[in-house]
Order: C-alpha cells, then structure tokens, then sequence
C-alpha cells in the first residue's frame, strides 16, 4: 500500500540538526497530541519541526518570518492552522493571532475549529474570557498573573478580507489559508504587515497548487524556486524580473528568505503514477491514524471523474497553464510567446497607450512586422501614473509611426487624447466597430500562428485569464472590469497591432521605415 510522502518534493533545507533546542517544533507536536489529544501525520510533525526552526544566530527568533506551505486538498493543513494557533494562544501566549483567507468563511472554519477543540477541553476551556461571534470574530484567552507577570490577555481573530485589512494591529502569528485565491496584493500587504513590530513574529501560509491568476503565490514559489536552483525549471523567472545588484549585495549572507515546503508531484509525472500522487498527498492511506483521511480509491475515483486539469491542481498540488482559459484559442498564447522575437529591420513600428482603470498604471505596446508578415508585438514601457507619457512619446517619436489611443466613451486613455492632438502626434483613434474587430483580428492571428508575443508578467496573465464581454453587433471585447487581473497590458497589445493595419495616412507603406523593436522592462 503506498502511503503519503512526509517529506515534501520541494523545501527549503533545515540549517542544523533540527532539535528540542533548534526548533519549537517539538514543543507544539508535544501540545497538538498531550494537550490537545490529537494523532498527527508523519508529514504535519515533519513541518511543525522545519517550519518553526529557531534562527542560528539570534536564538530569540524564528529562521522563517514566513513559511509557505502547498500541497494538494484534503490532506490536514487547517487542522496545522488550528494547532499553530492555540499552541500560540496557550502555550506561548502570544498576544494576538490572526486568521485571514481571500474567502472569508474558509478563514472561519478554522477558527471555529480553534474554538471548539479549546471548548472541549477543560482545562483549555477554564482560561476562554470572551468568543465573540460578530465580525471580526474573536476568541479571548486569560492567562492568570505567573510570578512576576501580571494577568495576559491573548487573542485570537479573523480579518476581514477587503483592503487595510489587519491594518492598526500587531499579531505575533497570520495565519493565511488559500493562498491561491489571492488574485491582487492588497490583503498580503496589509495583513503580512502586521508583524513588522513583532521580532519573533511568523505568516504561515497553506495552499493548493495555484493558476497564472495567483500573484501572491506565483510570486512566493518563483522566489522560493530561485532560492533553490529552479528545481522545476524557470519558466515563472520573468515574473521576479531581473535580480537588483544593490538589493543582492545588501541581503548577501543573510538567510531572510521564505521557508518554502512543497507537497506536490513532479511536472513530467503522469496522473496514473500513484507514486508521483503520494508526493502530493502527505495523508494518504494513513488509516491507522485517522480513520478519516485520503485514499488512494478516493484519489482514482477523481482520476476518473475530472478533467484533467483539475485533477492535477486538486489532487496533485501541480500549477496548470491556464490554456483553456481566457478569450484566445487553447494553448495558442503560449505557442507564440517569443522572446526572441524582433520586427524586419524595414517594418514601421505602431505603439498604443493604454491607462488602467484605477490610473495607477500606463502601458505602451508596440507592434511591428516580421519578414513573413507575422506581427510582433510586446510592452515596450509599463510605469505607473500617466505624467510621463507625453514626455516620453515625443522624446521617443522617431520609434513608431503612429499613436493608437482607444477613444470611445468610457476609454481610461481618453484623458490623454488632447494632449497628444495638441503635440501633434500622429494619433489614431480606435473606436466604435473597430475596437470589437481589433479582439477578432488578434484572435486570428493567435489561431493561425500568424502573430508573435514577447513575454510580459500582467501582459500573459491578461492573456490567459480575462474574461469577455459580448457585443450587441456580434463579436466580444475583453471586460476589464469581470476580468481577474488587470487587462490593460493586454488591450494596449490588441490597440498596437490593430494600428498596423490602420496608419493615420494610408499611403504610407507599413514596410516603409528601418527601426528595431526594442523594449524597455521598468516598473
């Protein structure tokens, strides 16, 4: 009988013998199955022991503020958030903990949990002051005065999940549940933030495998990836952009990074290799511990009724493109993402200015053709605010024959339109029928091969995640406001190779002036 794996496939490596003097972890196994009666898996001691690794220079901290945790569903991670918390509220008596999830009743069940294991136990139940059940909810403990310290209060609490979050507060312990679901940065920041004040402070964070729409633990894995020698390959590089030399020389020798533990089957696996499962499923078969865990006949009946793809994030913990997703033929994003790509040095450029919707961001595409007439496009500049784009453009005017600005009712661009007439640049508006069959002419190319992308974090994410809003004349346009990600990136590439084939003076040939794409990665 294959048993799960306790040892995940991916981690970050102890940085001594882990002992009951290197690692808390022994103290909180010893209150989950002494204090709490519980019957723990090989691979939740496992972490417990890794992840609460005491820091080997200054005994006082933690090695991990933070500590990210994948692996597939099922398999017992809220029941390691439960223990985390209570041992934090009982054992260390930390003043506050802090349960969030981007789906705020997936960060209550938790914390119901807390409540009823401390409820059920005397001696835990003895210390509950105060369970408060309306937003936020609150479990109260009261430690009574021990020698010199006076009475201490610890809490336990769910944020909300809406920006600011967690902001005013400062928790010795952030408990993040689905991870996954976090589509912006808005709740990491505010909540993770929370422990800047708290030196021996940890953000644990539990997870299934994610998509392209999961920035946080997109980001969170590439770091941990790189960390460790990209063991699956560097395909999400692009997504940390290129290494700060400052930054490396600032941190160099010093272990600040995230411990990363990854419970997840290898990417060239096959989906029948029950041995590649096990390293995703840290629970399976452990019967003789809890009768209620994961099986391998529950595991094979999934294999049998899901699609593929969501057999390999649910029950294998593995990241899936998101290929059948978003408004282009399947798998054709990816088949025409070239990095390497450059319009004929005889092809004319075409850029297009795009403002998101907040106005917090600017993109500018550019598009140009190739020897075959493939179009090339790509984001040539992305920098936040829009007070540097006139500037810009006329500084760069001699690299594009045109200016495409999307100037129908409600365009975020729109503001800009003026400026550009009145610095005569050569603007060509995109409106009305034309914007519905830019969407069409970039579907096509994309099916036929006939059109080559440069790689671009929110550009691909865009691409391969936005939803669609139909047209009352047919067709579709991208819905930036139903999409998961920010489209902008993504309609400034739609604008730029429509503009190809729409130069504000139609005499001029589209092969008629030497320039080379060349683009420019800024934040």
């Amino acid at each position: 009988m294959i048993r799960g794996c306790e040892v995940p496939r991916i981690y970050t490596p102890e940085a001594r013998e882990l002992t009951e003097d290197t690692t808390d972890g022994f103290a909180a196994i010893k209150f989950a199955e002494r204090g709490l009666g519980l019957r723990l898996f090989p691979w939740q001691k496992w972490l417990l022991l890794h992840g609460l690794e005491i820091d080997p220079v200054d005994p006082r901290l933690y090695r991990f503020r933070t500590v990210i945790v994948e692996m597939a569903r099922q398999n017992g991670k809220t029941l390691v958030m439960v223990i985390l918390a209570l041992w934090h509220l009982y054992g260390k008596k930390s003043r506050l903990v802090i349960g969030t999830a981007q789906d705020l009743p997936k960060a209550e069940e938790s914390w119901r949990a807390a409540v009823d294991m401390a409820q059920s136990d005397e001696e835990l139940e003895a210390l509950i002051s105060k369970i408060k059940l309306a937003h936020p909810k609150v479990l109260e403990v009261v430690h009574p005065p021990d020698g010199d310290r006076k009475r201490q209060k610890s809490e336990y609490m769910i944020a909300s999940t809406r920006p600011g979050a967690g902001r005013g507060f400062s928790a010795d312990l952030v408990l993040l549940d689905e991870l996954r679901q976090h589509k912006t940065w808005e709740n990491w920041a505010s909540v993770t933030k929370t422990l800047m004040a708290r030196p021996r402070a940890q953000t644990w964070a539990f997870s299934n495998a994610g998509d392209n729409t999961s920035v946080v633990l997109r980001y969170q894995r590439a770091l941990a990836q790189r960390a460790l020698g990209w063991p699956d390959g560097d395909t999400d590089a692009e997504v940390l952009g290129e290494l700060d030399p400052e930054m490396e020389a600032i941190l160099a020798g010093k272990d600040l990074g995230t411990g990363w533990f990854e419970w997840s089957s290898p990417p060239g696996a096959k989906r029948t290799d029950m041995e590649a499962v096990a390293q995703a499923n840290g629970s399976l078969n452990y019967t003789d511990i809890v009768e209620d865990c994961i099986t391998e006949r529950a595991l094979l009946h999934a294999l049998a009724t899901d699609p593929p793809h969501v057999y390999e994030t649910e029950c294998m913990c593995r990241w899936v493109a998101m290929c059948d997703l978003g408004p282009f033929p399947e798998g054709s994003w990816a088949a025409t993402s070239d990095p390497d790509a450059r319009p004929a040095s005889d092809s004319v450029s075409v850029v297009c200015v795009e403002v998101s919707v907040s106005r917090q961001q600017t993109v500018v595409a550019r598009a140009g053709f190739n020897a075959a007439g493939d179009a090339i496009v790509g984001v040539w500049v992305d920098r936040a605010g829009t007070d540097w784009v006139l500037p810009w453009l006329e500084s760069n005017k001699d690299a594009y024959k045109a200016v495409v600005v999307r100037s129908g009712a409600g365009s975020p661009v729109l503001s800009l339109l003026q400026e550009f007439e009145e610095a005569e640049l050569p603007v060509a508006n995109w409106e009305g029928k034309e914007v519905g069959a830019a969407h069409g002419q970039m579907f096509d190319r994309l099916r036929d091969g006939q059109i080559r992308h440069l790689p671009h974090p929110g550009l691909d994410l865009a691409a391969t995640s936005a939803a669609v809003k139909p047209l009352q004349a047919g067709g579709w346009i991208v819905d930036t406001y139903k999409s998961p990600s920010d489209t902008c990136a993504l309609w400034a590439a739609i604008g730029a190779v429509w503009g190809l084939s729409n130069l504000p003076d139609d005499n001029i040939s589209i092969y008629a002036k030497e320039d080379v794409l060349v683009l420019e990665r800024t934040t």
